[in-house]
């Protein structure tokens, strides 16, 4: 009787997996496996929310396999280690995993990948979470795409909505020895923040389905408009599932399309502007697979010569913590804070007020996120942080500025936005709600701080500081 061993990672989920679906119709006992081994992701080890979300996913795809009459193996350290002594106890002669396209998991499935099959053991990873790998498109010239329009148009020609793959019975499932409870791997943040977390999130393949649901029945419609309003759930919501694995780019491209096709022509929704933000997604794990350095580089050498700010620590604090005292950054900061997750649009701004009103290093920006979002993805991080620094591919130009009050008048007019993640200037009339230092007496009565910055002269510093590069 064979025995495969499927190593699990940011695959969270039965359906639609081709690495599962592949080892249980090639053998007669699967026994699925997820090593915690951070020490492997080198200076990316995730971080405070996602190993928060980690945790109640392993749980979640735990509790699903249970379903089955299975369950899965929790062991932590070095992955061939651990991999070795789970083929020696388990008899296996396979292993399956899905690829991961990060640099150091890249490096390390290679390394793997090598030794096991030196043991004479087989091999199988397979595509999960993109479209098409990082390396089936290339220009015309067969290098990789540094503008995203002509990617996405590259993209567009190969994609089709198919079908998912269905969940797999899996077969032969026993218990190991040494196998950890979840508790032993200490995902779990010893700090109160972590409540806030679950308040907002179910994470886990239900949890994705749930919010496919949601926003196929009632924001696709009109996500093109809505996507931009902060105080609305005019987005999917989806991405810490994307990432994770919980969910598939296929899944949502083939459910979508199915809606869109059982309503009526004239009233059809027009899926294409979502698409493309799932091609934002598959553009930047592109760059990331043919551009490894960027996370901590950047990807137009120019910049390394920028006058950035001084790192300044009592700034960053206050952008941190959303005391900024410019509304819109600090309602941004403060639903990142409490919920693991901020609105795109807003991500822009509080992006752009960091690296151009305050002038401080976007690495500053890139590292907060990663330990606070829910959906910290290397990939996307690495490429919205240097793309709203300007130093990014097919970045924002230089003089791009986001002003935060302008932002804020057309994207949250009402102010609802504001109102709901600052509690202090939840009574302020509209008039003055989106320039609170209008007011020194609002100001003092709120306890609101005044700005850390002027708008104007910051952002005609960084003008200066930019021209000065660009000459």
């Amino acid at each position: 009787m064979s025995t495969a061993l499927v190593l699990f990672r940011r695959d969270l989920r039965l359906t639609d997996n081709p690495a599962l679906n592949a080892a249980c119709a090639a053998h007669a006992q699967v026994l699925p496996v997820f090593i915690h081994a951070p020490d492997e992701d080198g200076e990316w080890t995730a971080g405070a929310a996602s190993r928060w979300w980690l945790h109640h996913s392993l749980a979640a795809l735990d509790n699903r396999l249970r379903v089955q009459h299975a369950g899965l193996h929790l062991r932590q350290g070095d992955t061939l280690d651990v991999l070795r002594e789970l083929i020696r106890s388990s008899g296996a002669t396979a292993v399956y995993w899905n690829r991961l396209y990060e640099p150091a998991s890249i490096a390390r499935d290679t390394r793997i990948k090598s030794a096991l099959q030196d043991d004479g053991i087989a091999v199988h990873s397979h595509n999960a979470a993109l479209w098409c790998e990082p390396w089936q498109i290339a220009t015309q010239q067969g290098q990789p795409y540094k503008v995203f329009t002509p990617y996405w148009r590259n993209l567009c020609s190969q994609l089709q909505a198919t079908e998912s793959l269905p969940v797999p019975h899996v077969p032969g499932w026993r218990e190991l020895p040494d196998d950890l409870p979840l508790a032993a791997l200490e995902l779990l943040p010893r700090i109160a923040w972590a409540g806030g977390l679950s308040e907002h999130w179910q994470p886990g393949e239900a949890g994705a389905q749930e919010l496919l649901e949601i926003f196929g029945d009632d924001a696709i419609g009109d996500y093109a408009h809505a996507r931009d309003l902060p105080a609305r759930h005019g987005t999917s919501r989806l991405s810490p599932h994307l990432h994770f694995g919980e969910i598939s780019a296929r899944q949502i491209h083939f459910d979508l399309d199915r809606r869109a096709q059982r309503v009526d022509a004239k009233r059809r929704p027009d899926i294409e502007p979502y698409l493309r933000e799932l091609g934002w997604r598959e553009f930047a794990h592109h760059l990331l697979f043919h551009f490894p350095h960027t996370p901590t580089a950047n990807f137009n050498p120019r910049f390394n010569d920028f006058s950035w700010a001084p790192p300044n620590q009592a700034l960053l604090t206050r952008w941190q913590r959303g005391r900024t005292g410019i509304p819109l950054v600090d309602a941004g900061m403060r639903e990142l804070w409490h919920t693991g997750w901020m609105h795109n649009r807003v991500r822009m701004i509080v992006g752009s007020f960091l690296t151009k009103n305050l002038r401080q290093h976007w690495q500053h920006g890139a590292r907060w996120f990663w330990d606070t979002l829910v959906d910290a993805d290397l990939a996307n991080n690495t490429l919205g942080w240097q793309w709203v620094a300007g130093c990014g591919a097919d970045a924002a130009p230089y003089f791009r500025v986001f002003n935060p009050v302008t932002q804020a008048k057309r994207f949250d007019p009402e102010g609802h936005y504001l109102r709901r993640w600052l509690p202090e200037l939840a009574d302020a009339p509209l008039a003055l709600l989106h320039e609170p230092w209008r007011d020194a007496d609002l100001l003092k009565r709120s306890g609101y701080p005044a700005p850390m910055v002027d708008l104007g002269q910051s952002r005609q510093l960084a003008l200066d500081a930019y021209g000065a590069l660009a000459r």
